[in-house]
């Protein structure tokens, strides 16, 4: 197994969470509309504007999202956090900052064993758990 990614699925505002996310993080952003897609005409007018699919790429994070959830997913218990492994204090201070803007912090940064912690959710609903080593 080379990596596990994670895939987020939005309700018609991946767009904008997306792109709040590249703001946040940095990196490379493509999105594809359902419009733009060689699948467009399989789906109904209503969902030609959603996100069929958005890759964010920066340093070695690979975030992808959508707005077309696949049947069955969006049940109880299928929900995830991203967890965010940052370098140093300074690193996760500063994404946790961003990520929280609009959203709220559900855990402050804080010490634990293996150096800090800290859990949020973001203006978009979704949770994120980072946490760096002890310098």
């Amino acid at each position: 197994m080379k990596a596990i990614q994670v895939y987020l699925t939005f309700q018609g505002n991946c767009g904008e969470a997306m792109t709040f996310y590249q703001s946040c993080l940095g990196g490379e952003l493509n999105l594809m509309k359902v419009r733009d897609s060689p699948m467009a005409s399989q789906w109904p007018d209503n969902v030609q504007e959603h996100v069929l699919h958005s890759y964010l790429s920066s340093d070695g994070l690979v975030l992808m999202a959508s707005d077309m959830p696949v049947p069955g997913s969006n049940i109880h218990g299928s929900a995830i956090s991203p967890a965010l492994v940052c370098s140093n204090e300074q690193e996760i201070k500063a994404y946790y900052d961003r990520l929280a803007a609009g959203g709220e912090a559900i855990q402050p940064l804080h010490p634990f064993f293996a150096g800090l912690i800290g859990v949020l959710k973001d203006k978009f609903g979704v949770s994120w758990m980072l946490n760096c080593p002890l310098e």
